[in-house]
């Protein structure tokens, strides 16, 4: 058995930040997830359709891994990332740092790990391994699906080895902060500037505020969309208030960045920022709420209200970005 010692192994509501905390902890930095979204420029929007899928998606945040590439990033710590085809190379990659005492991320398809009790392919899910026996690796993973909780290896190299939409090649990664690491407080300002700036100019018309617009015109046709409404559109109202996104799609996240943020630094812009994000927040859980009924009762009024409310998340967020996005 290979356990690394004195892991806190707490786990938060999104997987990355849940993975995140875990190895910074371990380096001695100790920061909130809101704090560790934020800083990593988490936030973002995407309305995802195309003839190959069941239902759309609607995503909240930026791609996986780019939040731990950006947070790293910002606060100066090196990230060193394995990545392989070959699985004996891939478990070597991971073996290594634990028997030296470091944990490891990993990024995985969520779908063939044991204790997941919804079954459903995601090959964008991470993790913090920080332990292996002869059977089980023991990993830490968000508060709702368990925090400190263990695998079997077996299930774990085919979660690893998984092909498909957002999965990565045996993706691990490390995490070392050097004798000086950059103060949090000074990249705030930065992170801010950098997910506001994506988020205003969008390259294409299905991400940030173009995005949300889209989706305004968009989710009040899903009853005719789908071929299973009375599944389909639950599903997606979970996924946006439940499925490791704190909820709201990340806003309630970003939200208490915000508000964390107007703590340490005094800017009105930043107080006017979160006053923003703290009603878009309320309005995407009724978004979600008007998406749920909608499949339950199958009528399309439903989807025509949180069409119109959509359209105002559209202008609620893109002036908050502008105001931002000025700091």
């Amino acid at each position: 058995m290979a356990m690394v010692k004195d892991i806190d192994a707490r786990g938060m509501q999104h997987c990355e930040t849940t993975a995140l905390g875990v190895l910074l902890r371990h380096e001695g930095l100790d920061l909130s997830e809101p704090m560790l979204f934020g800083l990593g420029s988490g936030l973002s929007f995407v309305y995802w359709d195309s003839k190959a899928m069941g239902f759309p998606f609607l995503g909240g945040r930026v791609k996986p891994f780019e939040l731990t590439r950006n947070l790293t990033a910002a606060l100066g710590l090196d990230l060193l990332v394995g990545e392989t085809t070959s699985p004996r190379k891939a478990w070597q990659n991971v073996a290594a740092p634990i028997d030296a005492g470091r944990p490891v991320g990993l990024q995985l398809d969520s779908y063939h790990l044991d204790y997941f009790t919804t079954k459903a392919h995601f090959g964008g899910h991470i993790v913090a391994m920080y332990g292996y026996d002869e059977q089980d690796a023991y990993l830490v993973d968000t508060g709702p699906q368990g925090g400190a909780v263990s695998t079997s290896l077996a299930g774990l190299a085919r979660a690893r080895a998984e092909r498909g939409p957002m999965t990565a090649r045996h993706r691990s990664f490390t995490i070392t902060a050097p004798g000086d690491p950059a103060p949090p407080r000074d990249r705030i300002i930065p992170a801010i500037r950098r997910c506001a700036d994506a988020f205003l100019n969008p390259p294409i018309g299905n991400l940030g505020h173009r995005g949300i617009e889209k989706a305004a015109r968009e989710v009040p046709k899903w009853l005719r969309r789908s071929d299973d409404p009375g599944e389909d559109l639950p599903r997606a109202a979970t996924l946006m208030e439940r499925a490791g996104t704190g909820g709201a799609l990340f806003r309630n996240l970003y939200r208490d960045f915000l508000a964390e943020c107007a703590q340490l630094i005094d800017s009105s812009r930043l107080r006017t920022g979160h006053t923003l994000y703290a009603e878009a927040a309320a309005l995407w859980t009724q978004v979600a709420a008007l998406v749920a009924a909608a499949g339950e009762s199958g009528d399309a009024e439903h989807l025509v209200r949180a069409g119109a409310l959509l359209h105002e998340l559209s202008r609620v967020e893109r002036e908050a970005m502008r105001t931002l996005s000025l700091l």
